[in-house]
This record gives C-alpha cells, sequence and structure tokens, in this order.
C-alpha cells in the first residue's frame, strides 16, 4: 500500500478523538466485532483488540491526498530516489548479498527488486510508521469511501495478532496500515510472508531475512518473470503518435521499434515479442517508458505508475545504472484534489469519461484528458499541462 511518513508537527493533529466523536463509528465497530468472529476470529481477540481501537480523523485527510496522485513525476521521483538511498542500497546489496541471492534462487525476482521496494516501502527499515494499525484500519473501514476493503484488512489484523506474529500494543505502522520492512497489508502479510531465518516466526518487524523472503514470496506470487526486467526508458522520435501511449496500449517490442523508438543510448529496442506498454508520466516534454509484465507486478504490490516506476528505477541504479536521459520538466503543475475534481467534472460534462470524480489523477482520468487532446489537436500524451488546465479554466497555481 501508499504510506507517508508523517513528521513530528503532525504528532499533535493525530491525537485521536474519543470514539463517540465519530457518529457511528461505536456502531461500525460492532459490526465488524460480528464479522470477525464469524471469519474465525476468537470473540476475545475481537474484545481485546476492538475495545481499544480510536477513530484518527487525521487518516482521513492523509487518505484524501496521497503523494502518487496530487504530486508531480519529477517532484516524486527526485524525493524517492535519493543518492542517498541508490547509495545505501548498493552498501545493503553486498552486505545481505548472501541472503538475496537465496531469495533469487527461491522466487526469481532480482536482489536489486527486493531492496529497491525495501528502500522505497521503509528507507530500509529506518521507518516504519508510528501509527496504530488497528486504529488506521478501524478508521479507513468505517468511512464510506472503501470501508468494505479496510474491514477485510483490519480482520486480518486481528488473524494476525492471534496468531502471536505480534503485539497489539507494537503493531505499528502507516496511516493506511501497512506493517514492517517491506510495509505489507494485513491481508497480504496473511497470504505471503514467510520465515525466513528458521525460528518459527513471521516477523516482518525485526527479521530482514522474514522480509526479503516474504517480499520475493509476494512478487512471485503475483507474476514475477525472472527472465525479463521491469521496462526501460526509451527515446520517441519526432512526429510520434502520441496517442499509442497508455497501459492499455500495449504492442510487441518489434512493433515499438519499427515505430522509431530506441533506448536511452539511441539504439532501436529489441525486435522481440515482448509485449510493452508507453508510459508518459511528465507527458510528452518528460521521460519515456516502455514497461512489461513484471511493472503490472510491481503494480499489484502498489496501484500507482508513479510508485512502479520509481522502483524500477530505483532498482536499475542500485544495480549500477545511472540517472534518467530525460528529466521530468521542472514546470509540471502540482495539482490539490480540488482542482483534479475540477478537471474531471469539466471531461465529464464533455463527455469525456474520467470516471468517479474522487480528485484521483488516475488512468481514467489520464485516458479522458487524451481524448479531449486528441479532439482538441493538442498533443494526447494525457498530461495536465498548464495549457491544458488554461483552456479547462482551471487554475494550476493553487496552494496546497
Amino acid at each position: 500500500m501508499i504510506k507517508i511518513l508523517l513528521p513530528l508537527t503532525l504528532s499533535a493533529a493525530l491525537a485521536p478523538l474519543a470514539l463517540g466523536a465519530t457518529p457511528g463509528f461505536e456502531a461500525c465497530i460492532d459490526e465488524i466485532r460480528e464479522k470477525a468472529v464469524d471469519q474465525g476470529v476468537d470473540p476475545g481477540t475481537a474484545d481485546h483488540v476492538l475495545n481499544q481501537v480510536e477513530h484518527l480523523e487525521r487518516v482521513i485527510d492523509f487518505d484524501r491526498r496521497q503523494p502518487e496522485f496530487t504530486t508531480p513525476f519529477g517532484d516524486y521521483l527526485e524525493r524517492r530516489v535519493t543518492p542517498q538511498r541508490v547509495a545505501q542500497g548498493r552498501v545493503l546489496l553486498h552486505a545481505h548479498r548472501a541472503l538475496l541471492d537465496r531469495v533469487h534462487a527461491e522466487t526469481g525476482v532480482p536482489p536489486a527488486y527486493l531492496l529497491a521496494l525495501w528502500g522505497m516501502e521503509s528507507n530500509y527499515g529506518r521507518h516504519f510508521g508510528g501509527i496504530s494499525v488497528p486504529s488506521a484500519l478501524a478508521t479507513l473501514a468505517c468511512d464510506p469511501r472503501r470501508g468494505d476493503y479496510f474491514t477485510g484488512e483490519l480482520i486480518a489484523a486481528l488473524h494476525i495478532i492471534e496468531e502471536g506474529a505480534i503485539p497489539l500494543g507494537r503493531m505499528k505502522g502507516s496511516w493506511a496500515g501497512a506493517m514492517g520492512h517491506v510495509q505489507f497489508m494485513p491481508s497480504v502479510f496473511l497470504q505471503y510472508a514467510v520465515d525466513g531465518d528458521g525460528d518459527g516466526r513471521r516477523d516482518l518487524w525485526n527479521s530482514v531475512p522474514d522480509a526479503m523472503m516474504s517480499a520475493g514470496n509476494f512478487l512471485a506470487g503475483l507474476g514475477w518473470d525472472g527472465a525479463y526486467r521491469w521496462g526501460r526508458e526509451v527515446l520517441l522520435p519526432l512526429g510520434f503518435d502520441y496517442g499509442q501511449a497508455g497501459r492499455t496500449e500495449r504492442r510487441s517490442l518489434g512493433e515499438w521499434r519499427r515505430a522509431g523508438v530506441t533506448d536511452s543510448s539511441g539504439q532501436p529496442v529489441a525486435n522481440l515479442d515482448i509485449q510493452a506498454a508507453l508510459l508518459l508520466p511528465a507527458g510528452h516534454r518528460g521521460p519515456a517508458f516502455l514497461v512489461y509484465d513484471n511493472f503490472d507486478v510491481i503494480m499489484g504490490w502498489n496501484r500507482s505508475e508513479f510508485f512502479a516506476l520509481a522502483v524500477g528505477h530505483l532498482a536499475d541504479r542500485i544495480a549500477g545504472g545511472g540517472g534518467l536521459h530525460t528529466p521530468p520538466p521542472a514546470d509540471a503543475p502540482r495539482m490539490s484534489r480540488k482542482q483534479v475534481i475540477q478537471l474531471q467534472t469539466a471531461l465529464n460534462a464533455m463527455g469525456y469519461d474520467s470516471g468517479e470524480v474522487d480528485g484521483i489523477l488516475g488512468p481514467a482520468t489520464r485516458n479522458a484528458i487524451r481524448a479531449y487532446q486528441q479532439a482538441n489537436d493538442m498533443i494526447p500524451d494525457g498530461f495536465p499541462d498548464p495549457n491544458l488546465l488554461a483552456r479547462l479554466d482551471i487554475a494550476a497555481s493553487e496552494n496546497l
């Protein structure tokens, strides 16, 4: 899941409200208690945990402004693929070589990807998050936006506590309930966490072997293909048809080659029957990427294209690669949720289906932008650049 590391200045804002401060919260928890018992949780465990959960209003705020959906790609990448993170990943590649090679042999996932996910999720174990996981999950379970999903995650957390993997008081994590070195959601923990050090416990908080083997096991379970990489940066020819971009527009590498696409060094991409999609996370002025099936596997870990691109690029850097050939534009607009809602509303009103008006700049909204651009003689890169926002009378300079 998506994580946000909370600055110390937010500690007061995260002080929990009393149970009765949120209308219906207690009734919601009682319903979850019944569902949990019906799904095999011991009534004593359910009472022990659910009697202590508290509504955390700030968690709702974080849910509405996740950085993958409100931050320009350049800012997002710069803050996550840092020189420090690359250097530390290379140090850990050497320090944990035997463990990482074992995970690679058993799961097919190369060491650099394991380290990239570890670095992205918890900065190599430095930041697990300090919020009560049951309280965070209870807050989101009782919120209408994704209540059913988080109800299932809360019940999974009860099973983990009952298993003895972690006591209630130490089950801390992100605002969304992700936990440990690799920030597994509880349902992922139950299905994919493994005992990597042979001590009889699945401990993603204190055991690096458990965390790395579990990460490899999860990616393998999602369909990781050890024969291929995640994707690569590419260069596009003059006059390229940007309507071919987007994760749903998949073509073979041979077809992309014939369209004039080259790798970042200028060499034609391989003439192979490997399916790939073209992504333009910062629009036609920014970097272009061809992404393969393993990119979709990374998105099975976190449903954000920005996250998956950052993981792939960080893995390349840890393995010895350099920076991007084409940097993202520095003037890309940073849009607030309110602005995205305005954009979605305007597109829907004109018949360009952006999906639910939710303030999230996801694939449906980008497809709607692309359709609008094609109909209005603009470069159809699916990117909300200042020209597009001006045409739709949406200010691009709102303070967040």
